[in-house]
């Protein structure tokens, strides 16, 4: 499949733009023309059926300008009242320009918390699918403004990748400065060639083509970007390195522009069963009746009404063994309650959860994405 087919054909999309492209470093004003432009390539995407997540830079250069910070370095505080000035502009400029299409955009702020915290990481990741499935255009950014030096993620090429990996999307495009990789950095090397696509993994011969500068292609640099793709493929999710500097740079990478094509060997649904069967440490067991067994082998959900017993103290979002009365594994899945919520709802129908829990939560206990068969 070519990189323009793996595009128009992707089910899920996340573009991530960095702070350069969007925003005027002298006046801290978005860049109308170049966002506009933007907001037609979205829309293109979404009328052929395809979801979009947006990540963003820009707040903090947007807000340090009405803040009257100048330009010297920001002390960590500043950076935190600056990005707090920043995302409601910054914010009110996608949400200006997408509602000329029809869209509908919802802001996201994240710290690397949210994605390392198994709780924290499972709400996020109910909360963007949620959006998706109603339409919305996630615009996601790092949390700045509670963020310290800390927990920062650093930059949001890497953040595009663990949101990547969070909602299991099937392209990751990042715009930037340069249409790519090189063998080598272009500002310093003329005879650099391109790279126009890396397969299976990013190993060190990858990795010396970036050199150590921060500084090639902007504050994140090639470094940052290449760890992107390793984070992003080990999810199954394509990367894609690309031109943004000119209006319209998705209409162009779909008409074959020159650019870096990460390409994993495995897509985003391989990939998590694989992390799910092989890379989590199940902290309990889920016992099923012969029908429930039955709707399982079928490549249906495991809903309550089919349990016959819980063992452990796992939490939603914990790793749990589905087994047989008589102590056969038969898969092994995600939970989407706690063992104690589990055991109360447990042979009683999806209808009846609420009554019983007091909130509603998800109809299966186990759903069929987060599940892999013995």
């Amino acid at each position: 499949m070519t990189g323009q087919t793996a595009l128009t054909k992707a089910r899920r999309v996340i573009v991530k733009i960095g702070s350069a492209l969007l925003v005027d470093p002298d006046t801290g004003t978005v860049h109308r023309r170049w966002l506009e432009a933007l907001a037609t390539d979205l829309a293109r995407f979404r009328a052929r059926g395809q979801e979009v997540v947006i990540v963003s830079s820009g707040a903090i250069a947007v807000g340090r300008r009405h803040l009257g910070l100048g330009t010297n370095p920001l002390r960590l505080q500043e950076s935190q009242a600056a990005a707090a000035t920043g995302m409601v502009r910054l914010a009110h400029a996608y949400q200006e320009v997408l509602a000329e299409h029809d869209l509908t955009v919802a802001q996201v702020l994240v710290t690397l918390d949210d994605s390392e915290n198994r709780r924290r990481y499972i709400n996020a990741r109910n909360t963007l699918e949620t959006l998706l499935k109603l339409g919305a255009v996630p615009l996601i950014n790092e949390n700045d403004t509670v963020a310290t030096d800390e927990i920062r993620l650093g930059d949001n090429d890497r953040l595009g990748a663990r949101v990547a990996s969070m909602i299991s999307a099937d392209v990751l495009i990042l715009l930037s400065h340069i249409d790519g990789l090189y063998d080598g950095d272009p500002s310093e090397n003329p005879d650099a060639r391109h790279v126009p696509e890396v397969r299976g993994e990013i190993d060190d011969a990858v990795h010396a083509m970036a050199g150590t500068s921060m500084s090639f292609d902007g504050s994140g640099g090639m470094i940052t970007k290449l760890e992107a793709a390793r984070i992003a493929m080990g999810a199954g999710c394509r990367m894609v390195i690309a031109d943004g500097t000119e209006p319209g740079p998705l209409e162009r990478l779909e008409a074959g522009a020159r650019c870096t094509w990460f390409i994993p060997d495995a897509n985003p649904k391989t990939a998590r069963k694989r992390w799910i069967a092989s890379a989590l440490k199940p902290a309990g067991t889920i016992v099923v009746d012969d029908g429930a067994l039955k709707a399982l082998r079928s490549g249906k959900s495991l809903l309550p009404a089919g349990v016959t017993a819980i063992d452990g103290a796992f939490q939603r979002g914990d790793a749990v063994v589905v087994k047989t009365a008589d102590g056969r594994e038969v898969a092994r899945g995600i939970s989407a309650y706690s063992a104690d919520d589990g055991r109360r709802i447990m042979g009683n129908k999806t209808s009846e959860i609420e009554t019983i829990l007091g909130y509603r939560g998800r109809d299966e206990m186990v759903h069929r994405d987060d599940m892999v068969l013995s």
